[in-house]
């Protein structure tokens, strides 16, 4: 089992090297091609936060493959993203095929076309593939493949369900609870919440001790997994990405909350991303 030493806290000096200058000669091709993949029909908010998140994490390309009924509100809200309708698997391959990270879960639901999205997701084997939201309800109830290079997302209850417990057992010890769950998954596990845990077998646990209650409302955790995506992108590794992505969210909370954390909302931090991205 995943060992259960004292977590090492996140510090942003420590990711510097991984955020240097970009060089002069760098191309959009250079920064990743991000596939979304989410937004049931009438649920297209959660992933025009991640797609957003992602551009505002530096992103060179970021595609967006949702349900065709509201694949034109994206494209319209958001013209710096590509969207595509996509209502079977069939019409996913093409853009699995030429991404270079893949997130799959915000507003994904649970029906027929998200297994289907899901299952086609999985055939993937040799690329990063972020899960989150709806995903990881889908995978506590079926046997789907763990690979190393998958990264989790999950909040307390969606843990609660992968280990098929209570929330008040993830919250009681979270710690334990994430070396239960980087034993069952094989992958990088992101436990959010308050002191957020990223862990993965034979490697340190890490905790953020950033962020604040008024981070606690809808669609924060599509903005991060926007920002995760968006830094495997950029060439980070997986585990480091993960860290430095959780850290980012929570200090852009941080900032936004410093006009107060009631009424806070998830696109709120989007404008501090590229300071904290950018350092002097």
């Amino acid at each position: 089992m995943h060992n259960l030493k004292a977590p090492v806290p996140l510090k942003f000096n420590s990711y510097l090297p991984s955020l240097a200058p970009r060089s002069k000669n760098a191309h959009k091709g250079d920064f990743g091609k991000i596939l979304i993949i989410g937004g049931y029909a009438g649920f297209p908010g959660a992933v025009r936060l991640a797609g957003e998140a992602a551009l505002r994490s530096g992103a060179g390309i970021v595609t967006i493959a949702t349900h065709s009924s509201h694949a034109h509100y994206l494209q319209a809200s958001r013209p710096e993203l590509i969207v595509h309708g996509v209502d079977s698997a069939a019409a996913l391959t093409s853009h699995l095929y030429n991404a270079t990270v893949i997130a799959i879960g915000p507003g994904l639901g649970q029906d027929k076309w998200s297994k289907e999205l899901l299952q086609e997701t999985l055939q993937v084997k040799d690329k990063p593939i972020v899960f989150d939201a709806d995903v990881l309800n889908l995978m506590a109830k079926n046997n789907y493949p763990c690979e190393k290079h998958h990264l989790y997302t999950p909040h307390p209850g969606e843990a609660a369900r992968l280990l098929q417990c209570k929330i008040e057992d993830i919250e009681a010890n979270r710690l334990k609870a994430l070396a239960k769950l980087t034993e069952k998954y094989a992958g990088i596990m992101v436990l959010k919440g308050s002191g957020s845990l990223i862990g993965q077998q034979q490697n340190p646990t890490f905790i953020c001790q950033n962020g604040n209650p008024g981070m606690a409302t809808a669609g924060m955790g599509d903005v991060l997994t926007g920002i995760i995506a968006a830094l495997i992108g950029q060439k980070i590794p997986l585990l480091k990405a993960a860290c430095l992505g959780v850290l980012v969210h929570a200090l852009a909370g941080d900032k936004a909350a410093l006009e107060g954390e009631r009424g806070l909302i998830a696109s709120d931090i989007f404008p501090y991303l590229k300071t904290i991205l950018n350092p002097k």
